[in-house]
């Protein structure tokens, strides 16, 4: 498996694993993780806030951006 690369940063988790789904429906695995700044907030170990970066492989990168880009804007 390649590198794991940030495809992008949402603000709060709830929206990273409404990503993180869809990208799954497609065949492609992602997880997310805080960013810096999320995990610098006083209550970020217990807390679902602050932003996320959403993770995919190297090889996996550019058909995920364009799922993602095909989504009708909510």
């Amino acid at each position: 498996m390649s590198e794991l690369v940030v495809l992008d940063v949402v603000g709060s988790e709830p929206e990273a694993e409404i990503i993180i789904s869809l990208l799954r429906t497609e065949g492609i695995q992602a997880i997310a993780q805080k960013t810096n700044f999320a995990v610098g907030l006083a209550d970020a170990s217990s807390s679902g806030a602050g932003p996320r970066e959403i993770l995919v492989h190297e090889e996996n990168l550019e058909r995920a951006r364009q799922i993602i880009e095909e989504q009708p804007p909510v």
